[in-house]
């Protein structure tokens, strides 16, 4: 660190030791050569895991290497001049707000590796020409990584308008190479040549050869392993930069990174829990022999399982049993819990937490609820972003598939976490149809080459290791039948079978004052009952008309994806309550109670749906055994608005197909479920690779997996070796059907709290309290689709929290207590109920 004069640097910028990051408290910068050489150490030291220290300690070193330019140093002392208010004329009268982003300061950095590495080329090559594209491709790969790292990875793509090409073609008057070379730290330039040597390359190269050539891929897995290759380095570097970053700025915060998981102590802990389990119910027995299979096969060596449990089976503790003696054999980093709900986030913490009971348990668990950090993100978010730095963290779907092909870097960052872990993936029937190939090609290269354990979790398996043999080419997950952790799952179906299944389906549907009918005398059979439709506007419409109908006894509740996670736990907590207690109880909900959320309802109404919907409902109802008879009642609404939810409407038309082929005491076996996957799996199988329409530089209608792999629709012939099109690619990809925004609502006093501490927030940069209000917030936040998102907008229904800021906030009159948020006034819905 060094101390500036506020008015000198201008004229002795190349003779000053250069700024990397102004201090905004006072003139204690952090100097270039400080900053690459500590993010090269922890680059270096993330990449271990995939062995590709020396790569990433390279491209750290010089990702920022551009901030060596006169340019990029007058742009330093003007923000500096702005800390201190001060104003200096012969700085052209520019605001770094102006200048911000338009001083280029990441490929000189690149254009030193390609040049330094270019030198050994032929020689690595001679002895042996088969060498030579994967030396080619990793030297395109570093390069690349440190280009990209503002922007996301970009695209490979030979046009002379953008792209890689271009930018490593760019003047010395835009990437002013030539004037950092001349101002550069000698210790950086040396330790850069330690680094980029013959050795390194020739060593790199075998090693991609090697790695590629391990198994037997077809072109597309090939390619695609190369991006992985890339994205992994590529996360080594935007997380180191960013931990770097917030650390210069808050030095507090390193205690808290890499915590060692002590895995010895946590499975001691949950073998404690695991025996206070009691033998009281019919259920207990079985819980207790899948568990202890899980236990006996942690021992297992590392890659993908499966656990095939029926709901209601103990997926949860089995599961994280298997994964905490796993993770010890194996001093592996972390788990990871993939669940495809928000909604069951938090439940399945508290139960972890259960587990870990000390005074730790906070710093061991992390709940990622999601998408309030913002797509455009101001300096102070990018700080502030989670990085998963946590033994055990839990996601949803929507955040695993967005930190490993979404846009931008807060994902990207995340990405090298999935390496060295176990990755339990909850309810992984619900994955995307057309995220299968991208998925499967995904969890294979980690846990080929990464150090990864993944786990499949459902009641309702899906086929993903047993695609049509003509897309099996395309990426089918190397799932063994030998890794499933359930044994003989025919007879444990037929043991843990606790409810009847009745199709009452009509070929006019069901009329609302027909339902109401049904449900209300069901009601007066059993004490409670569940009700779970697919969309909200039948859900507001049942809860609107049975609140008056049903005896005043019965308490009505009513769940959807409008109400924020605090909102839901709290109803959930008052559902439960009057379920153990065995008060009437009446609960509609969307389908976000039927994957996990550990409810036991007398009887459950289901709208037709897909075979594995109506499998997860009937784990909501007689869920412990305890009844001698249960019932699952599956209708069709007469008009029902799914037009929009495609998977929904294939799900239905497949389901029919199985009503005609299995009668009502068959629905839930086996045999049917994977007649159900057949088709509405193999059917789909055209739109597995992620099907996609002209994007940015791409030309026609393909598919987001070429893009990631040969890309063959836009590269015939090219120098390039590596032709993927990242950056169109993670564009596309954002058309995922999955909400895209977040706003944090003021569900009750604490939630109004944070939103006024947020607003009142000091525009001088805080990023310990930022961060701590936006982990606060998760609880209280909802995500949005694009459509619902520009109503509100369009309504001035939210806000940001300050100028420029991308986190929003709702106004109180979109939040309601029966509804959650609504793109129309609560207050006026409110009315129409009483």
């Amino acid at each position: 660190m060094d101390h500036f004069s506020p008015s000198n640097l201008k004229t002795k910028a190349t003779q000053s030791v250069a700024i990397a990051h102004p201090s905004s408290t006072d003139l204690h910068h952090q100097s270039v050569k400080s900053h690459l050489c500590s993010v090269s150490n922890i680059a270096l030291e993330i990449a271990k895991k995939f062995n590709c220290e020396d790569a990433a300690a390279l491209i750290g070193l010089l990702h920022d290497f551009g901030k060596y330019s006169g340019a990029f140093q007058r742009y330093m002392q003007i923000i500096i001049n702005e800390l201190l208010g001060h104003y200096d004329p012969d700085l052209d009268g520019a605001s770094a707000k102006q200048l911000k982003g338009s001083i280029d300061h990441s490929t000189a950095g690149a254009q030193w590796i390609t040049k330094e590495l270019q030198g050994h080329l032929l020689s690595v090559c001679k002895d042996d020409p088969s060498i030579q594209i994967y030396a080619l491709t990793i030297l395109q790969i570093l390069s690349l990584c440190v280009v990209s790292h503002h922007s996301g990875l970009i695209n490979n793509l030979p046009e002379p308008t953008g792209g890689f090409a271009k930018r490593m073609l760019k003047s010395e008057e835009e990437a002013h190479f030539n004037e950092c070379v001349k101002n550069a730290d000698v210790t950086v330039i040396e330790k850069a040549q330690q680094l980029a040597t013959k050795s390194f390359l020739l060593k790199t190269s075998i090693q991609l050869k090697v790695l590629l050539g391990e198994y037997s891929l077809s072109v597309v897995e090939h390619d695609f392993y190369l991006g992985m290759y890339t994205k992994l380095l590529f996360s080594s570097l935007i997380d180191a930069d960013r931990i770097d970053s917030a650390d210069f700025e808050n030095p507090d915060n390193k205690p808290e990174r890499n915590q060692v998981a002590d895995w010895k102590k946590a499975c001691k802990k949950i073998e404690r829990f695991v025996a206070q389990f009691s033998a009281d119910g019919p259920i207990d027995a079985i819980r207790a022999d899948i568990s202890n299979n899980c236990l006996t096969r942690a021992q297992d060596p590392q890659g993908i399982f499966s656990l095939t449990v029926p709901t209601g089976g103990g997926k949860t503790y089995a599961s994280l049993r298997f994964a905490l003696h796993h993770a010890k054999k194996y001093n592996l980093d972390r788990i990871i819990y993939i669940i495809p709900f928000t909604s069951i986030i938090e439940q399945n913490a508290d139960a972890i937490r259960k587990v870990l009971d000390d005074e730790n348990k906070q710093s061991w668990v992390l709940e990622h609820h999601s998408n309030l950090e913002p797509e455009v993100q101001t300096w102070r978010s990018k700080l502030a972003a989670e990085n998963w730095d946590r033994p055990i963290v839990l996601t949803t779907m929507v955040q695993f598939l967005e930190s490993t092909f979404g846009s931008g870097t807060r994902g990207a960052r995340r990405f090298h976490q999935m390496s060295n872990a176990v990755l339990v993936f909850d309810e992984i029937q619900t994955l995307p149809i057309r995220c299968v190939h991208l998925f499967n090609n995904t969890i294979n290269y980690l846990t080929r080459f990464c150090k990864t354990t993944a786990v499949m979790c459902t009641a309702t398996q899906p086929l993903l290791h047993q695609l049509p043999n003509e897309k099996a080419m395309l990426g089918q997950l190397a799932l063994t039948p030998a890794n499933e952790l359930t044994p003989d799952i025919t007879t444990l179906y037929n043991v843990l079978e606790r409810v009847q299944v009745t199709n009452l389906t009509r070929d006019s549907g069901w009329s609302e004052s027909d339902l109401t009918q049904l449900i209300a005398e069901q009601l007066q059979i059993v004490s409670s009952c569940l009700i779970i439709v697919n969309t909200k506007d039948w859900a507001k419409r049942l809860f609107m008309a049975l609140k008056v109908q049903v005896d005043e006894q019965v308490k009505v509740y009513h769940l959807s994806t409008g109400m924020c996670a605090a909102h839901r736990k709290a109803l959930l907590s008052g559902v439960k309550a009057r379920l153990a207690n065995g008060l009437p109880t009446l609960c509609i909900s969307t389908q976000l109670i039927e994957a996990g959320v550990d409810v036991d309802f007398s009887c459950v109404v289901r709208f037709m749906a897909g075979l594995d919907s109506i499998a997860q409902a009937a784990g909501r109802c007689n869920r412990h055994g305890f009844r001698d008879s249960a019932k699952v009642i599956v209708v069709n609404p007469e008009q029902e608005n799914i037009g929009m939810l495609h998977d929904i409407k294939t799900g239905i038309d497949a389901t029919k197909r199985i009503l005609d082929e299995f009668d009502d005491t068959q629905l839930l076996s086996p045999q049917a479920m994977t007649r159900y996957f057949e088709y509405y799996f193999y059917e789909r199988a055209g739109e597995m690779p992620y099907n996609i329409t002209k994007s940015g530089f791409t030309k026609g209608t393909l598919t987001l997996l070429d893009l990631l792999s040969r890309n063959k629709n836009n590269i015939s012939n090219s120098p390039l070796p590596l032709k993927h099109a990242f950056m169109d690619a993670a564009k596309a990809f954002k058309a995922i059907d999955a909400p895209s925004n977040s706003v944090i609502v003021p569900y009750n006093e604490e939630a109004k709290s944070i939103i006024t501490e947020l607003c009142a927030l000091d525009t001088r940069f805080n990023a310990v309290e930022y961060r701590a209000l936006l982990k606060r917030s998760q609880k209280y936040s909802v995500n949005l689709f694009p459509n619902v998102w520009a109503k509100l907008v369009d309504m001035q229904a939210v806000y940001p929290i300050g100028e420029n800021e991308q986190v929003y906030y709702l106004l109180d009159d979109f939040y309601s207590g029966d509804f959650g948020l609504s793109t129309e006034v609560s207050n006026t819905q409110q009315d129409l109920i009483l």
